[in-house]
């Protein structure tokens, strides 16, 4: 084995196969690293993604676990808003609305179009000080969106949705009346204790997520 992926595999077939039963202990990262003859860093890893998805409970000086109770969680996936509207067979459009840089801070603000209609309305922050490269990026050519996804790889994240009533600047922007219902998206995601991005995405009436658990 090479890789962290085949002996989080590994592991998972002796958790599934009960070679390691709910609530037993599983060797140490340094045994595991003897046994698969890889370095401790590249089991850790490994681990650690078994633990993000619920199958391992590892705590500090009590080593790790096979969870009593696995709760499968749920993964935060990142649309790219090109790929999602081309997949539904539209034409991707794009415009760079603002972008504003400070020493820490970039402040972006977007519009992605679906055959020229107003798809999603973009409002995002960006970390500098986790992400520094994205200061050189043509932003007007590329997104925020689709850099990000491809550049920035995150530890977790968070997500909320819900309605809210167009203003008049958000109306003329999405080609909706005032007052009209869009689905708003915030979301943050974080490289362990530092946040990276914080966006805010405004859909147009009748949006619907879908995803799958």
């Amino acid at each position: 084995m090479t890789g962290w992926q085949d002996i989080e595999t590994e592991v998972l077939r002796r958790i599934r196969d009960r070679h390691w039963p709910p609530g037993s202990a599983i060797p140490h990262e340094a045994d595991l690293a003897r046994e698969f003859g890889v370095a401790r860093a590249t089991v850790n890893r490994a681990l650690r993604g078994l633990a993000e998805a619920g199958w391992l409970d590892r705590r500090r000086r009590a080593g790790t676990r096979v969870a009593a109770h696995p709760v499968r969680k749920a993964v935060l996936s990142i649309p790219i808003l090109r790929a999602e509207i081309e997949a539904a067979g539209a034409a991707y459009g794009y415009r760079l609305l603002r972008r504003e840089v400070d020493e820490e801070m970039l402040a972006v603000t977007a519009l992605h179009l679906a055959d020229g209609a107003p798809y999603a309305h973009e409002d995002r922050k960006v970390n500098l000080a986790v992400v520094p490269a994205i200061a050189d990026v043509d932003l007007a050519v590329e997104s925020a969106n689709a850099w990000l996804v491809a550049n920035a790889p995150f530890s977790h994240g968070n997500f909320a949705a819900g309605a809210e009533n167009a203003g008049a600047a958000m109306a003329e922007l999405m080609g909706v009346a005032a007052g009209a219902a869009l689905l708003v998206v915030e979301r943050t995601t974080w490289d362990g204790p530092r946040w990276i991005t914080e966006v805010r995405l405004t859909y147009g009436a009748g949006h619907q997520i879908r995803t799958v658990i």
